[in-house]
């Protein structure tokens, strides 16, 4: 089993971090656009394909007919 060693862990830990490579301020706002973007495209998509797909559905049914 390996040895427990608190200080050895954060100092293990402040190495990697030194590794990372943080995006700048710019690249996050414009991946963060993007992503809000992306998610609006997608849920209006899904909207409008879930309204062709109950219509569909309702027309294949009889249902929803002005005529009783």
């Amino acid at each position: 089993m390996s040895e427990l060693n608190p200080a050895k862990f954060i100092r293990e830990v402040r190495q990697e971090m030194k590794k990372v490579a943080w995006p700048t301020r710019k690249e996050t706002m414009v991946s963060t656009t993007l992503v809000l973007v992306m998610a609006l495209v997608a849920s209006i998509f899904f909207l409008l394909a879930d309204g062709v797909i109950g219509m569909t559905i309702r027309a294949i049914l009889g249902l929803g007919g002005g005529t009783q």
